[in-house]
């Protein structure tokens, strides 16, 4: 809690509502246990539901330190917490019943959970029977039809399996017979819905906490104990159907709210059908009240009794009808800021096929309307991953394509994905997903289609919707690619002031990233190192994040470039066909990348020339010389190194040029004819946080590798003896290492031996591994949860920042649509001000 009340202790103050309605013996009980806990700061308020009587001088005589609040009128459960709540000065809420009574720790519990943890935003408290000893409330489950339930009610303790009651778990939805919830999160939300008067505004409240990326945390150490004497006498009889009114049309009214598009279509009219089910049913356990043989023929015209539970169900119906204008309003507002798919909260409604009721005939129609609408199938959907890239998706891939290309493949095992790049597609290997090109505009769609957005790249400058409307969406950067160290090396022989201003530029989009983003990938721990310090210099390890996660790793993982989880096997020709003049018995060294501004290719010539005087049959091969991607433009260090080449009579003997690139699905052809993998680099900031995706190649290939120092793969070489390590622009150490690895019959032996453990842990597979277990169980980043006053607040843009920031978005907008889109978004900042000067206390 780190704004609002906190006393010198550190305590954050905490105010417990409790609702009165006809109980006043039950709510005095309460409140003195409440007054007795040992929590050293504790509001409490105790809101008069309109009760009858003496209840309000008796409770006002009886613990005259609470502060009481008369509503004047029954609001229900729901209204009489949010009256409540309006009144209370805490950063921490507690709702308790009446006819409940707090354990000693069941605040200091609470507290110590939400302290502990920034993005668990209510604690749901272990609420047992009066002598404690059989569970009311340790676990809660959601039917598909919308009817929250408490999982094990009336279950001794003793009776439970091992962990069900006595361990911290997350959960939909606490019971509102004794939570906890942040004061400000809960007024985000505006609070609990009145229009659910009681019953299942707390699975309401738990569902939409969720769905906007918060967690409900069960705390078995925060206990209340509950005693039932019949809650509904605070609304009317149960023999009215009051009860099962409120159950029947709540459970719609929540289902409608909080259900995504797609599941709402198949769950909604089963749900509506099988209330009607249900009401039917309860009329058929009262023989003689309703027969549904009679009436079956045309003469039969004698009136039929309706019991009023079966006219309850229906009647529930009916007032669901009448509320859907106002509840349609509160579904698009959870709609959009829903940042969680119902594939997210499924582990969470534990079995959601339930049929909850044991009625015969009840069970036989759920069955059908299971089937019947698919609900199996809404209810186990695959989430929807979109991985972007700016690089080229053809045969013949580059380094940021491949890492793409393998991300899409490896989680489309468990979700639905597109691959959608920037560039042109051409020929587009076959793939178990769709894959397509998209322009700026055209990414509106996919962007608006997915749950998971992966981005690496410029990509993010492109889909500006991910920064606005769809700012909710969880997002993935792949920084595996420090772009702006590669154009300090790239962009040497530009002018100053342009060098200045393309770095100041791809600075920006990478700050971009990691200001927006929710989960980051990185190559290595060099560069995990290197992007944390970048991500606290933007501010992003705040003390709320930190909190969350000490360690950064939900926020920060390294997956490094990956390898095929089977070994290469040869489909074609390689390199030794494609050059007459290499022997089948030469011995061949590969460069398997490109021929970038951050290597040195001239020292492996200049050892290439000094190898050859030795070792006539020396070759070396470069793979690919001209990039797939039409956007990469050709660097200068290429033509030199053939002009190196040239002058020194290697080339189309000993040094080959490969001028296109190889389709990447037949690269193992040309691995598998090599004898070693090189590479070389000079020694510069690039070199540091570099990590040489296609050197990977060589280890799916098992070529013992010949690297220059100073980069996380030399580390890996060095350490698990894959090879040699040479200094940079040493050409004579470099000949020798060469050398030992295509002439030391030993040495390379012991090479691929160790090779081939270490490639086995650099499997895409393996090295997603970090990413497939967040893309089951996606949330945003600590600190950008929605809703959090109670926390860090950011600093307000003011000045000339906030002139540079809006002019910004007016390019965006022109870009995106012109001046209707222009227009359009100001229009929409307008209502938005109207709406924050109105003020008030909003209600779900």
């Amino acid at each position: 809690m780190a704004n609002g009340a906190q006393g010198e202790s550190g305590h954050p103050l905490v105010s417990v509502v409790v609702v009165n309605y006809r109980g006043a013996d039950d709510t005095i009980t309460c409140l003195r246990a409440l007054t007795g806990l040992p929590y050293p700061r504790l509001e409490i308020i105790c809101v008069d539901n309109g009760s009858p009587g003496d209840d309000v001088p008796r409770i006002r005589a009886a613990v005259p330190g609470v502060r009481l609040v008369e509503a004047g009128e029954n609001l229900g459960f729901a209204g009489g917490c949010n009256l409540g709540a309006r009144e209370a000065n805490g950063t921490v809420l507690g709702f308790l019943n009446n006819d409940a009574r707090p354990g000693e720790s069941w605040v200091e519990a609470a507290v110590a959970a939400l302290r502990a943890d920034p993005a668990v935003a209510a604690v749901a408290s272990k609420v047992v029977d009066w002598e404690g000893t059989a569970a009311d409330f340790v676990d809660g489950g959601l039917t598909w039809f919308g009817m929250g339930y408490k999982r094990h009610a009336g279950t001794a303790l003793a009776e439970l399996p091992p962990g069900e009651h006595d361990a911290p778990k997350d959960v939909l939805f606490g019971t509102g017979s004794a939570m906890f919830v942040r004061a400000s999160v809960f007024a985000e939300l505006g609070g609990f819905d009145e229009r659910f008067f009681m019953f299942y505004e707390d699975v309401d409240l738990g569902w939409r906490l969720n769905l906007r990326g918060w967690r409900v945390r069960y705390v078995p150490g925060s206990v209340a104990y509950h005693r039932h004497h019949g809650t509904m006498a605070a609304v009317d009889s149960p023999d009215t159907g009051r009860e099962t009114f409120l159950l029947e049309r709540n459970a719609l009214a929540a289902l409608y709210k909080n259900l995504s598009d797609d599941a709402l279509a198949r769950a909604l009219p089963a749900a509506l059908a099988l209330a009607v089910r249900r009401a039917t049913a309860r009329g058929e356990l009262d023989p003689g009240q309703l027969d549904l043989r009679r009436g079956g023929s045309p003469d039969d015209t004698d009136p039929v009794p309706l019991p009023r539970t079966a006219l309850a169900g229906v009647l529930a119906i009916d007032q669901f009808v009448e509320l859907l204008p106002s509840l349609a309003g509160s579904r698009a507002e959870e709609q959009a800021a829903r940042v969680r798919t119902d594939a997210d909260l499924l582990p969470l409604l534990r079995t959601a096929l339930e049929p909850a009721y044991p009625l015969p005939r009840y069970l036989a129609a759920h069955d059908i309307l299971v089937e019947a609408f698919g609900i199996e199938r809404a209810f186990g959907a695959r989430r929807k991953v979109l991985v972007l890239t700016g690089d080229a998706i053809t045969e013949r891939m580059a380094g940021p394509a491949i890492r793409a290309w393998n991300m899409a493949q490896v989680l489309s095992a468990e979700h639905d994905v597109r691959l959608v790049t920037v560039n042109p597609l051409a020929d587009p290997p076959p793939a178990p997903f769709p894959v397509s090109a998209a322009r700026r505009r055209d990414l509106t769609e996919p962007v608006a289609w997915a749950d998971v957005v992966i981005l690496q790249g410029h990509v993010l400058e492109m889909a500006p919707a991910l920064k606005r409307e769809h700012a909710h969406k969880i997002v993935v950067c792949d920084l595996y690619d420090p772009m702006h160290l590669e154009l300090l090396e790239q962009g040497k022989a530009a002018p100053d002031d342009r060098r200045a201003a393309d770095l100041a530029g791809v600075t920006r989009v990478l700050d971009a990233q990691l200001e927006r983003g929710d989960f980051f990938l990185c190559a290595s721990q060099r560069q995990r190192h290197f992007w944390l310090g970048h991500l606290a210099a933007l501010g992003r390890l705040s003390p709320r994040l930190y909190d969350a996660d000490p360690t950064t790793r939900s926020l920060l993982a390294v997956v490094p470039f990956g390898l095929p989880a089977e070994p290469p096997r040869r489909t074609g020709p390689g390199l030794r066909a494609a050059f007459d003049e290499i022997a089948d018995t030469d011995r061949v060294i590969l460069w398997a990348g490109g021929v970038y501004s951050w290597f040195d290719p001239l020292t492996l010539v200049r050892a290439v020339e000094l190898l050859r005087e030795r070792r006539p049959d020396v070759r070396l091969v470069f793979l690919g010389m001209r990039h797939p991607n039409p956007e990469v433009a050709e660097m200068d260090i290429g033509t030199r190194t053939v002009r190196l080449s040239d002058s020194l009579g290697l080339t189309g003997k000993h040094v080959f040029f490969n001028e296109q690139w190889v389709p990447y699905g037949q690269r193992q052809n040309w691995l598998l004819d090599a004898d070693c993998g090189v590479t070389t680099h000079f020694e510069h900031v690039e070199t540091t946080f570099a990590f040489r995706t296609r050197v990977l190649d060589y280890l799916w290939a098992g070529l013992p590798i010949v690297t220059t120092d100073g980069d996380a793969f030399a580390d890996l070489v060095r350490a698990e003896r894959l090879g040699a390590v040479v200094p940079a622009e040493d050409a004579e150490a470099l000949a020798g290492a060469l050398e030992q690895c295509l002439y030391d019959p030993g040495f390379a032996a012991g090479c691929r031996e160790r090779i081939a453990d270490v490639a086995r842990r650099y499997t895409w597979p393996e090295v997603l591994a970090p990413l497939t277990e967040f893309c089951r169980n996606p949330r945003p980043a600590a600190d950008r949860l929605p809703g959090a006053a109670d926390l860090v607040p950011s600093a307000p843009v003011r000045g000339r920042e906030l002139v540079r920031r809006d002019l910004a978005l007016v390019r965006e907008y022109l870009a995106d649509g012109g001046p209707a889109e222009l227009a359009r978004r100001a229009g929409g900042r307008v209502r938005k001000l109207v709406r924050r000067g109105r003020g008030g206390h909003r209600r779900g």
